[in-house]
């Protein structure tokens, strides 16, 4: 079953601002410290040092804020944006305003509120970047060290200072951009799967009830076909051979009846069971066996590779019916030569079960399951729908290849339950 992403935008949105804003602010820091200690800058520490210590606390009350149940909207993350610009306005009012060669930071608030939020929202950002810039051009406080120092090779101070600004800025552009597009393309993804899962159920409730009113329907045919085998048993009294296929057609009308019945007492119930636990091995044993009474026809070999262990699984009688699907499908393609083999590791139990029959076609093969089409001539693929859905809905999923020495392997993948997990 697909699960919601955990985190809506804004909530994502809102712990990447705070992971850009401890490194911003951690370089920033730094770069003071390397500042005043190696280049002996002339700056006001006490309030420098106190809108980064502010600044910082603020970004460890965020991450507070995010374990709290309560959404992040917009417009708070919008307040967050503006705080930003407000600490960053500060820090270079102390450090030579538009003279800093970091001031060009300024377009990463600006650059990611226009990916992130709103139209509205954003023209709020550009116009405080856009003030904070021109504020930063008539009141500063002068540090000559940075438009006057030249480091290494005759680079100015300046020019080194806008080259990191550049890998800063850059680096936290792409890092922010990418994520955000990541989640993006992720929640369009599951909204995709879940118009798919949404059409698929629609599809299943369609055919369930058709099936429920055709079980009905089926009641009354299968009784006078019932009464009239009976009458022709008495009848073929003389004949053993024709008295052995009257007991057969007998044999498989009466357990068309009790497939039906079981069917409507199932939906006359209206409850869905919870699924059962059950050893892999004795439950796929005995389903093949009763398989085996519907279908004297056919020859079957059953093979337990795995030797460590007993796995369990979740079963029902709808998974039950999924595999015995597969088996038909399998036994219409070769009856003379079937083989189920079971194996496991430590997070699934595998089914595979592989015919010689003419294969997959190649046309077809990424379709099956999905929709209604089928490998027989006659067949409709509701089988096989109806098989994909129900493994789908225990956590497992079907395949189908084409053996490389002929016929068609069919793998039925489902989760391992682990001891003492409840279903």
């Amino acid at each position: 079953m697909l699960q919601p992403l955990p985190l809506s935008t804004p909530n994502r949105n809102l712990v990447r601002l705070t992971i850009v804003r401890g490194i911003t602010w951690t370089g920033f820091l730094a770069a003071i410290i390397f500042g005043i200690e190696v280049l002996g800058f002339q700056l006001h520490v006490l309030p420098v040092i106190s809108v980064i210590v502010a600044m910082g606390l603020f970004n460890v009350a965020t991450w507070w804020r995010l374990g709290r149940p309560r959404a992040v909207t917009n417009t708070e993350y919008l307040l967050h944006w503006l705080v930003d610009i407000a600490g960053l306005s500060l820090l270079f009012y102390y450090t030579g305003g538009s003279t800093n060669p970091f001031i060009t930071y300024l377009l990463v608030p600006l650059g990611i509120a226009a990916a992130t939020l709103p139209w509205p929202y954003a023209w709020v950002i550009a116009l405080a970047a856009t003030a904070s810039y021109t504020t930063m051009m008539l009141f500063y406080q002068s540090v000559p060290q940075l438009t006057n120092s030249t480091i290494v090779f005759g680079v100015q101070l300046h020019t080194l200072g806008m080259w990191l600004n550049f890998i800063l800025s850059g680096s936290l552009l792409t890092f922010f951009i990418f994520k955000m597009a990541h989640t993006l393309r992720r929640r369009d993804m599951t909204l995709s799967r879940t118009r798919e899962a949404a059409l698929r159920n629609e599809q299943i409730l369609a055919v369930a009830t058709q099936a429920a009113g055709t079980a009905h329907e089926l009641g009354t045919p299968l009784s006078t076909m019932a009464v009239l085998l009976k009458e022709m048993r008495h009848e073929a009294s003389q004949q053993p051979a024709l008295v052995e296929d009257i007991d057969l057609l007998r044999n498989q009308v009466d357990t068309c009846k009790q497939r039906l019945q079981t069917l409507v007492a199932n939906a006359d119930r209206r409850r869905l069971e919870k699924p059962e636990t059950r050893r892999a091995t004795p439950w796929l044993e005995n389903l093949i066996q009763r398989w085996l009474v519907l279908r004297p026809d056919v020859h079957h070999r059953l093979e337990v590779l795995g030797k460590r262990g007993q796995p369990s699984i979740a079963v029902d009688a709808t998974l039950e019916q999924a595999l015995i699907n597969l088996l038909n499908n399998a036994a219409d393609a070769s009856p003379e030569a079937i083989v189920t083999s079971l194996d496991w590791d430590a997070e699934e139990v595998v089914i595979d079960i592989r015919d010689n029959g003419p294969g997959v076609p190649m046309s077809i093969a990424d379709q099956l399951g999905d929709t209604f089409i089928s490998t027989k001539s006659k067949g409709m693929g509701i089988g096989l729908f109806l098989t994909h859905a129900t493994v789908s809905r225990f956590g497992g999923g079907v395949s189908l290849y084409n053996h490389e020495e002929g016929g068609t392997l069919t793998e039925v993948k489902l989760p391992r339950v682990k001891a003492g997990e409840s279903l």
